[in-house]
């Protein structure tokens, strides 16, 4: 079968070399010649990125790319309202990527110079793809990549209603070593406060910043976009920016910087007609506040061929493509309308819900079965020994359960201060450091209770807080932040009452960090006391407690440290036919699951012996694969799977 690409941009190309590796016959008909200069960089989440990288495998070509390791979003005067560090984010010029994707296509089958005219049909159905000059392709197949102003699209369907211009911005890439004090491999967006106006700047290598300005054109507009006009303009209503603006400013070519005219259009009702398929921005395209223009382009690609492998009727494999790509296009869409209209009224929302202009692709896969969900009550502390040993247990629950379950994690308040403090056989830091010990040796789970010698904890609440402060943000990142602290304390002996951990671990669980500490003040604070009460009424007085219902009210409750067989039995009370998924035990899928493992979890999770465990994944770290952290009593793996 031949596919005829209309359109040699990133979305042509992708697509061109997935379906050759395929073995499908593929032409890819580009108008320009020669590399295009127009577009400067954009960034790139890893669901983009792991699929260019599975492009080049068995080749040396390599993509050129410049991580991005935090966003910063500050107002005008520098005052600094979010600031979250970014994992799995990339910057890449798009003349890089243009150039990595044509290395990875035969010129041959890259034919220059042909911008569409339109089709030629036989007995009603296309046959052929004409060009403007005069030159013809035949295929089986066409897929339209070519553009938002798609000539494919409109011989297809007519032309699309776009939605008028409200937002209008200017781009440009400045050649400087550094531009501020902090890391130079941070996105930093200054957005105004009164009106539609921001700066940003993305480090596209260790010497180029790409920088663009959203401003609102009702506002004040170019007469012309001439580079002296750009330039000038830029100035203008920029002048009360800081001057890490001006100096990007100062070192831009403005020959090379335009003006990009924003919009979008409606989901299409279909993405096909016939023969004829369209991907990227040509399908749907989104404002770029959602900055994933680029990212929908590449995954179209990939899941077009998916389903032209899965089904021997072309339109059935087209029906099923925009089945499983319309709803998350649409929400694009939808999304970058909503935050263009918080960014044209910034004073209708707060600092704290000022969004991020970054998405990724991760999708909700919880499921009800039969309309039943089971609901537990997590009731926990960030310095309970036995919510440590029992984290094999909670992970198992979520890769064998995680359809059926939803945990709720409260907190308990267990050391609220030393002062007449009683506990059993705590009661004062000395007995906590002994009790650590004992744990850590019956249960075989990494704990050094030294902190409790050297810089004892005064009370559980400041994390406990915390983490309350975090849910408000993102309860999935909240449980990844409160994991984190949980490793500070218990093996690396930090204090967590002290904030620069606290900001460490949120900057790594990918929270904004800035907002945590307001929050703790207020919100979560507030989030805490209700947790206490909860636990009061609750008569909840050993941690960990569980609490186990479903929507027929059925009710179980566990306490303390419990084999895992007793958590599935209730799970098997609650619903019968529950059927637990299978782990997957490979070494690389358990730490992408959890990006850090103790020995007992990694043996739990594989169901292997410990010293099995301990030479595989002592082999891991040999190889490069894993690092580790080795406290007293025993070591935390970390993953490097994907850095190899």
């Amino acid at each position: 079968m031949k596919v005829v690409i209309i359109g040699g941009g990133i979305a042509g190309l992708t697509l061109g070399i997935m379906l050759r590796k395929k073995n499908y016959e593929v032409v890819i008909n580009e108008r320009y010649i020669g590399m295009p200069a127009r577009g400067h960089a954009f960034l790139m989440h890893t669901d983009g990125l792991s699929i260019l990288h599975e492009l080049n495998r068995g080749s040396s070509v390599v993509l050129k790319s410049q991580k991005v390791d935090a966003f910063s979003l500050r107002r005008p005067d520098g005052v600094e309202i979010k600031h979250l560090k970014l994992n799995s984010w990339e910057c890449i010029k798009r003349v890089d990527l243009i150039s990595y994707l044509c290395d990875l296509f035969p010129n041959d089958n890259l034919k220059e110079g042909r911008e569409f005219s339109h089709f030629i049909s036989e007995n009603g159905k296309i046959v052929a793809a004409a060009f403007l000059n005069g030159e013809i392709e035949y295929g089986d197949i066409f897929v339209g990549a070519d553009g938002s102003n798609s000539r494919v699209r409109d011989s297809i369907f007519g032309k699309v209603k776009f939605t008028p211009v409200k937002v209008k911005e200017i781009v440009g890439v400045s050649n400087k070593k550094t531009t501020t004090k902090n890391s130079p491999a941070e996105f930093i967006k200054f957005q105004n406060k009164v009106n539609g106006l921001a700066f940003g700047s993305i480090p596209a290598s260790g010497t180029e910043f790409v920088w663009f300005m959203q401003y609102d054109p009702s506002i004040s507009d170019l007469s012309d976009s001439t580079p002296e006009a750009i330039k000038s303009f830029c100035y203008k209503l920029l002048r009360k920016f800081p001057v890490e603006v001006t100096s990007l400013l100062d070192a831009n070519d403005f020959s090379t910087s335009y003006v990009w005219n924003t919009r979008d259009f409606d989901l299409l009702p279909s993405f096909h007609k016939q023969n004829v398929v369209l991907i990227g921005d040509a399908a749907h395209l989104a404002l770029p506040f959602t900055s994933a223009g680029t990212t929908n382009a590449i995954v179209d690609a990939k899941v077009l061929v998916q389903c032209l492998g899965n089904f021997d009727n072309y339109e059935k494999a087209f029906e099923k493509y925009y089945e499983l790509r319309a709803a998350d296009v649409s929400g694009h869409i939808k999304l970058g309308r909503e935050l263009k209209d918080l960014f044209l009224n910034p004073s209708s929302q707060n600092d704290d819900d000022m969004p991020v202009p970054l998405i990724t692709y991760k999708s909700d896969t919880k499921l009800a079965v039969n309309g039943k969900l089971i609901r537990i009550l997590y009731f926990t502390d960030p310095i309970c020994s036995t919510c440590w040993i029992i984290q094999p247990l909670l992970r198992k629950l979520k890769l064998e359960y995680d359809n059926y379950v939803d945990i709720e994690y409260h907190m308990g308040g267990l050391l609220p201060s030393w002062e007449n403090y009683n506990s059993g056989i705590i009661r004062k830091p000395t007995d906590a450091a002994r009790l650590w010990e004992e744990v850590s040796v019956s249960h075989e789970m990494p704990i050094d209770g030294d902190i409790w010698l050297e810089d004892p904890l005064s009370s559980s609440y400041p994390p406990s807080i915390a983490f309350k402060s975090a849910q408000l943000q993102d309860t999935e990142k909240a449980i990844i932040f409160l994991r984190r602290i949980k490793e500070m304390v218990f093996l690396e002996k930090k204090n967590i009452i002290k904030w620069s951990f606290l900001e460490d671990a949120a900057l790594n669980a990918g929270l904004d960090a800035a907002r945590l500490l307001r929050d703790m003040d207020d919100k979560g604070a507030e989030l805490f006391k209700e947790d206490l009460k909860l636990a009061g009424e609750l008569q909840v007085t050993v941690f960990p407690t569980l609490f186990f219902s479903n929507s027929s009210d059925d009710k179980f409750i566990l306490k303390g440290f419990q084999p895992y067989e007793k958590i599935e039995e209730i799970i098997y009370k609650l619903i019968p036919s529950v059927k637990k998924e299978e782990i997957n035990t490979d070494p690389e899928n358990l730490f992408t699951h959890f990006t850090t493992m103790t020995e007992k979890e990694f043996a739990f999770l594989s169901n292997i012996p410990k010293e099995s465990a301990n030479k595989i994944l002592n082999d891991l770290f040999n190889q490069g694969y894993l690092d580790k952290y080795e406290s007293k009593n025993g070591i935390i793996w970390i993953n490097k799977f994907a850095k190899k």
